[in-house]
């Protein structure tokens, strides 16, 4: 397979320097934060949403909004709460007299990054409003389906630890989330340059574009064109296989985190500058890609069950021998 591989095209210089301007773009609002900008552009490759396990404060919506700015996309942020309703988040046809029709007012979610702030604060009914939106990329109103702009990504926050308010989300959902990621707190000197620097709006007329819809959508083709040996797709099925038969896991890795995973491998390579996966690729972002979509036995608290799951998926890394 080395071999196979050493042949293989990497990326033009010129291209691959486009990449890095999109990660350099979304790191001037991240300070301190090179590996989660990484993920988030790696799941706009991947044509994958995002869900953000964090505390307050760490920036989650300044990480939504310099994306979306970056990208030159449109950006709407819903904040989740207990009266939230699917028709606020979907859109509802409204009479017109003048017509005497029904029309169709968009929702929120008409736009290219939606950050779902907060998730879990509402109902599992709202919440499910979601579902066809992440997976299909499409809505549909009364029988009547509207297609989602072109790039599309969901990016949903929740806190970990706070409970009171809150409904967990179904497994459903949450398998469709291409990774989980956590920001965390940032170090002390990049926090000191966060205090001592002018408040940044990623949203402001002035922040840096680096690309447009267009040329997202033809860097996700390219992703599909990302070749993958047989030995890394089978390594792929050795993890996501041991998860099922886990003995701390009640649930393991569904067949679409396995596609997941392979798409998010395929994304890295490009981002990486290379035209063909490597074992990395795929061990680099395997707790990211899986451990939101296991369930480990027994109770425990979010926090808790969440470590939980990365333990496992991390020992199953470590036992499945990569290819050569």
């Amino acid at each position: 397979m080395a071999q196979g591989l050493k042949e293989k095209k990497s990326v033009d210089p010129v291209q691959k320097g486009r990449l890095i301007r999109l990660t350099d773009s979304i790191g001037r609002a991240i300070l301190g934060k090179p590996e989660v900008v990484k993920q988030v552009v790696i799941a706009l490759l991947a044509r994958g949403n995002l869900l953000i396990e964090d505390i307050p404060g760490v920036g989650k919506t300044t990480l939504a909004q310099a994306l979306a700015r970056s990208i030159r996309c449109s950006f709407q942020r819903i904040q989740f709460t207990s009266d939230l309703l699917p028709t606020d988040i979907l859109g509802v046809k409204v009479y017109e007299p003048a017509a005497s029709e029904f029309k169709f007012m968009p929702g929120p979610i008409f736009n290219s990054i939606v950050l779902a702030d907060e998730i879990n604060r509402t109902t599992p009914r709202t919440q499910s409003a979601l579902l066809e939106a992440m997976s299909e990329r499409q809505v549909t109103i009364e029988g009547e389906t509207h297609p989602l702009p072109r790039p599309f990504m969901v990016i949903a926050t929740q806190n970990p630890i706070e409970h009171h308010g809150t409904y967990p989300l179904p497994d459903s959902q949450l398998d469709r989330f291409l990774m989980s990621v956590s920001m965390g707190y940032p170090g002390v000197d990049d926090e000191r340059k966060i205090l001592s620097r002018r408040r940044v709006d990623p949203m402001a007329a002035d922040f840096g574009s680096v690309m447009d819809a267009e040329e997202v959508r033809a860097w996700q083709d390219r992703v599909e064109a990302v070749m993958m040996a047989p030995e890394i797709v089978d390594y792929i099925l050795e993890i996501t296989g041991r998860s099922r038969n886990h003995g701390r896991l009640r649930l393991g890795v569904s067949p679409r985190g396995s596609l997941d995973l392979k798409q998010a491998a395929k994304a890295a390579a490009l981002l990486a500058g290379r035209e063909f996966c490597i074992p990395d690729d795929v061990k680099s972002l395997a707790v990211a890609v899986l451990a939101h979509r296991v369930i480990p036995s027994g109770p425990g608290a979010l926090d808790e069950r969440r470590r939980a799951a990365i333990e496992v998926i991390e020992e199953i890394i470590e036992a499945v021998p990569a290819p050569i």
